[in-house]
């Protein structure tokens, strides 16, 4: 991973359009439609405790998490995708990690998420990264895909 940089999007920033764009083709390029957020994207990002981390190479958006903290409490990661070609070199896990830590400056206790089990490599983030499987939600996504719901604790000392 040369030359890439994690930037958090803010409302006010000169480049709002053009991000939330480039996100929203890897959004729909990524997720099944009925799963995709491409629609509803601004709205959602304009959800108050809501977030949105991407990293960028060379000023193309590589890929982003999107995290939302309902309560002082937990917090949710709604969304990580990571465009193919960008795969497999650590895009994901520095996004997830850099989630992470924005939720741990929130004192957030928990963070939850739910993954379709027939993705391996992001089952295998998740658990490299310390996530533990809660349980199985039948018909997450649709009749006939189920979900994990994982959950990452923090000390609370």
């Amino acid at each position: 991973m040369t030359n890439w940089e994690m930037v958090e999007l803010h409302r006010n920033s000169g480049d709002w359009e053009k991000v939330v764009e480039e996100i929203v083709r890897i959004e729909k390029r990524v997720f099944p439609k009925h799963e995709s957020l491409a629609k509803s994207f601004e709205e959602e990002l304009k959800k108050k405790n809501n977030g949105l981390l991407y990293s960028k190479i060379g000023g193309e958006v590589a890929g982003y998490v999107m995290y939302s903290w309902p309560s002082s409490l937990y917090a949710s990661i709604t969304k990580l995708a990571v465009k193919e070609n960008y795969r497999g070199q650590g895009h994901g896990e520095a996004l997830l990690k850099a989630a992470i830590e924005k939720c741990k400056t929130r004192n957030i206790h928990r963070i939850s998420l739910h993954v379709d089990p027939s993705r391996i490599a992001a089952m295998n983030l998740y658990k490299k990264l310390g996530f533990q499987v809660d349980s199985l939600v039948e018909c997450y996504y649709s009749s006939d895909r189920n979900a994990y719901r994982m959950y990452l604790d923090f000390d609370t000392d």
